[in-house]
């Protein structure tokens, strides 16, 4: 993965089932941005599938993969949430919620069987859905003065930048958006223009 990009989906995926002994698993992949949203899939499942035994789950939030977490939901400890975790490692994919959710046939699959399961219910929701790849950019806010408009307009042109949004009053500020690659470059740009200030936007 480039450094100012990361893999995501902006949709829910569609439903992956894999067989074991008796035992179903129905996985699935939701688009998410926090623990709350995390939380909204999961009762939305709990209701769909309100015969079943095990919810585990693993999801991945921040565009530098630093925020995550696995939930074994009553499995014996690392068999669940673990081996769904590392799928969401082996696509490169966050802010993103992958879902197990285990119905028992009957026959205990034991800790390594287990372990396959959830990792291969992973995959298929993981497979099924539709990840793109985005880039990470950093938005800035440039202000000045009416005389100073054709030398930002021409770092605009020049860059070929994109402009998010333009007030054009009293004083002038535009919004521009860069990928983080190129944002301190494009920073310097404009803060060596006289009477033209560029501030980072969050």
């Amino acid at each position: 993965m480039l450094e100012d990009c990361y893999k995501t989906i902006d949709s829910p995926g569609g439903e992956g089932l894999y067989k074991a002994k008796g035992s179903k698993f129905y996985s699935y992949a939701f688009p998410v941005k926090d623990e709350t949203e995390v939380e909204q899939a999961l009762v939305e499942l709990k209701e769909k599938h309100h015969k079943a035994r095990h919810f585990c789950y693993a999801w991945q939030l921040g565009r530098n993969y630093d925020h995550y977490r696995a939930n074994d939901d009553g499995e014996p400890s690392n068999s669940a949430g673990m081996p769904i975790y590392g799928q969401l490692q082996a696509f490169e994919v966050t802010d993103i919620l992958v879902v197990s959710v285990r119905y028992f046939g009957g026959t205990k699959l034991g800790v390594g069987g287990l372990i396959t399961a959830y990792k291969n219910s992973a995959k298929l929701a993981l497979e099924a859905a539709d990840i793109r790849t985005k880039t990470i950019d950093v938005a800035f806010k440039i202000t000045f003065d009416y005389p100073e408009m054709s030398k930002v307009m021409e770092i605009i042109n020049r860059e070929n930048l994109t402009m998010t949004k333009q007030i054009l009053e009293i004083d002038c500020q535009i919004f521009i958006s860069v990928r983080k690659k190129r944002a301190e470059k494009i920073f310097n740009c404009f803060d060596r223009v006289y009477k033209v200030t560029i501030k980072t936007q969050d």
